[in-house]
């Protein structure tokens, strides 16, 4: 069974690692999250994967788990309006920085998940492409952000019904599109992604 496989806390043994990923690039709302996970060397946790291929219960259990055991954690956020203004890839960029920093232990390392990350901080990195089922520092980085953005969006559906964000956590899904078709744009809309471009409201 795929669960008993414990993917490695660490790279290097004695290094002080951060994994670090990011939920919520391909959404029409909402901001780009990201978090940044420091795991002991011994951490193992069965069915640890990427978020994705997870359920919520998965998911919450794991994220308990986590924040419990691990040596450091942080999310960090890029706002709508910072989005737009950066682009995605940038935003995501920086609330990848903002997770970084607001951890309270400083890593020697970091593990980013994909294939391109941009940074001031002056720490050595390295991508890894699909490192959220590779590496589980990555792995736990992916749940977190995306428990931690599931349940913000969850809670900004009640501000603003209407859109299925307790459902869709701000993906372009039918019942979103047509939100935006009906309702037209909230504040946490990304104006620049195209299905927000329609001059509905301003």
């Amino acid at each position: 069974m795929r669960e008993e496989l414990l993917l490695p806390a660490r790279l290097k043994s004695g290094r002080i690692e951060a994994g670090v990923d990011e939920v919520g690039r391909g959404c029409l709302a909402g901001p780009v999250c990201s978090a940044a996970v420091i795991l002991p060397e011994d951490f193992a946790l069965p069915g640890l994967t990427d978020s994705k291929q997870l359920t919520r219960g998965q998911r919450e259990r794991m994220d308990l788990e986590i924040r419990a055991r691990a040596v450091a954690y942080a999310i960090g956020e890029a706002s709508p309006s910072e989005i737009d203004r950066l682009n995605i890839l940038g935003a995501t960029f920086l609330a990848m920085e903002r997770a970084i920093t607001a951890l309270s232990l400083e890593p020697e390392y970091l593990l980013v998940d994909g294939n391109r990350f941009r940074t001031t901080l002056g720490v050595p990195f390295e991508t890894i492409v699909g490192g959220d089922g590779r590496v589980a520092s990555i792995a736990a980085a992916s749940i977190l952000a995306k428990v931690h953005r599931d349940r913000l969006m969850a809670r900004l559906s009640e501000e603003y019904p209407g859109y299925g964000w307790e459902q869709n956590a701000g993906y372009g899904t039918r019942a979103h599109l047509m939100g935006i078709e009906e309702k037209g744009l909230t504040p946490y809309h990304r104006r620049s992604f195209r299905p927000c471009r329609k001059g509905l409201f301003d």
